[in-house]
Formats: C-alpha cells, structure tokens, sequence
C-alpha cells in the first residue's frame, strides 16, 4: 500500500481528543466573529485599506469567481490573494462598495462556512451580483478566511435590503381570509407540501395534506371557519429565508394565539409551521383544569 494512502487512512483512524458539543451561546459569539471578519473586509475594501483586507486573510487563501460569459459559456476564473488585495491598495476613482444583504453562518469546531448575498457597486454605479461561499478556519489569530467562491450575474440584482416582514403580514392575511371564505387553493396553497398545522385538540396535528382531507366538508360550506388575526409580531431570521412569528386571534372559540414559521419559496413565503392554542386567563385555569378533567 502506498505511504501516502497508509498515513491517510491512518489519520482517518488516530483518537482524537473528545469535544463536547460547545453550547448555545458559544457559537453566537463565534458566529459574530466569524461575521466581523468578513465585515473587516468589505469596510476595507471600501476604505481601499490593503493592510486591513490581507489581515483577514489565511496564507494562501484562494478567491475562484463562477459566471456565465457573453457567450453563454460557464466559467470558473481562480487567483490568488495577492493580486486582489494588491488592486485594493493600487488608488481608483471609484469606491469598491459590496454590499451584503444576508449571512448564513455554519460552524463545527475550528471550521465556518459563511453564504452571503451581494451586490457590487463602483461608487455609484452597480455592477453585478451573486453569492460569495467563506470557507474560514480559526487558528492562533483568530477566524481567517481560507477561500471565497463567488457568483456573478447582472440580472435580477437586489439593489436595497428586502422588508419582508409586510409580505409575511399580507401571507397571513390571506390565509385567514381564504378559510374565512373557503378558499381552498389559497388556504392550502399558501403552506408547504410538508407544512404542519397543530389545532387545540390533542389529537390535532397534521401535515397539509391530511388537513385539506380532513377539512373538506368544511371548505365546501360558504365559510370553513373565521378567525380574525390582530397585534401580530414577526421575527426574521438572519439569513432571510426564514421567519417566525406570532398573533392574536378573535374566534368562534374566544379569544387563540397563533404561532408559526414560515420559509421563503423563491420570490414568495410559505407557512411550514402553524400553532393555533386557545388562551386561559390564569385566574380561570383551575376551573379549566376540573373541567376537562371531569369524566
């Protein structure tokens, strides 16, 4: 067998010390440390700080560009750190202004991979868009990036940051107005194939599919059921693509909370997750308890 295969598989096989997966709080830190870095670059490069940009890099970091020419051709164009940070520090008229709409960070121990959404201007002027991959590796120095693969494309560029918390409002809306009227493609369109609804019985927790079975004799009526949504509060996940919220709601019932996820789908959100709970005044809650504990 060959040295090099022998001493591969080898170190596929050498005990490692045991690390415990590291806490909750632990990786928000390291997530906004890894976050920082790349920030240290796009502010550098806007400041056409060479010595900045090349301190966030790794010894031989690589930078690979991905994009489709004129031609329709794909291409893949490889360089190498100095030469960019080189065409940072040379002096340009224009600011080389990146910005970043989004950042979805993964770690696992001494390794980040960091997908980021941009949008390249020249001063004024946009230039093109894509995504950059970060692949970072935290040494003595901290978090340094090892490489960036990046897409380029001057179609469909952001060109401000997306408030998408109107659009998940209007979601909403809509659905509670589709059972309201029994809209059904609308009530069941607006969820994933793989959506989950949990209704107030115990028994009541169905992926889409089996809720739209279920709730047919209620869809053929003029309304399946109204609930009136109020005092909604939506939260965004840092990457964008994801959301969570809560409301109140008036029902046939009294007054429900209703919570959920929801996921971006392309250009459009979709609910993945739905909680609809009834709501006990706590002064009431012993009565509530004798009374669904009576036989």
């Amino acid at each position: 067998m060959p040295k090099i295969f022998t001493f591969f598989l080898l170190g596929l096989f050498t005990p490692l010390a045991s690390q415990a997966a590291p806490p909750a709080d632990s990786l928000l830190v390291e997530e906004a440390a890894v976050i920082k870095v790349i920030q240290q670059l796009f502010d550098g490069m806007r400041a056409s700080d060479s010595s900045s940009v090349r301190a966030v890099f790794e010894s031989g970091a690589t930078l690979t560009s991905i994009f489709v020419n004129p031609k329709g051709e794909p291409q893949r164009r490889p360089g190498g750190i100095d030469a960019f940070v080189t065409s940072i520090g040379t002096p340009h008229d224009e600011v080389y202004d990146e910005k970043i709409w989004s950042y979805d960070v993964q770690i696992d121990g001494r390794m980040a991979v960091a997908w980021t959404e941009y949008t390249f201007y020249l001063g004024e002027k946009m230039s093109h868009c894509g995504v950059n991959a970060f692949t970072l590796f935290k040494g003595t120095e901290g978090w340094k990036i090892t490489d960036i693969n990046d897409t380029r494309t001057r179609r469909n560029c952001r060109t401000e940051p997306i408030d998408s918390k109107p659009q998940i409002d209007s979601l909403m809306n809509r659905w509670h107005r589709a059972a309201a009227v029994a809209d059904e493609e609308t009530f069941f369109g607006s969820m994933t194939p793989d959506a989950i609804y949990l209704g107030t019985d115990d028994t009541e927790r169905w992926q889409r599919d089996e809720m739209r079975k279920w709730s047919t004799k209620y869809f053929e009526r003029e309304s399946a059921w109204a609930f009136t949504p109020h005092s909604r509060q939506v939260y965004l996940y840092k990457d964008g693509q994801m959301a969570w919220f809560e409301e109140k709601l008036q029902t046939w019932m009294g007054p429900c909370r209703g919570s959920g996820v929801v996921q971006r789908v392309g250009k459009k959100w979709k609910i993945v997750h739905y909680n609809l709970a009834v709501t006990v005044p706590n002064d009431k809650v012993k009565a509530f308890i004798e009374l669904i504990e009576k036989p």
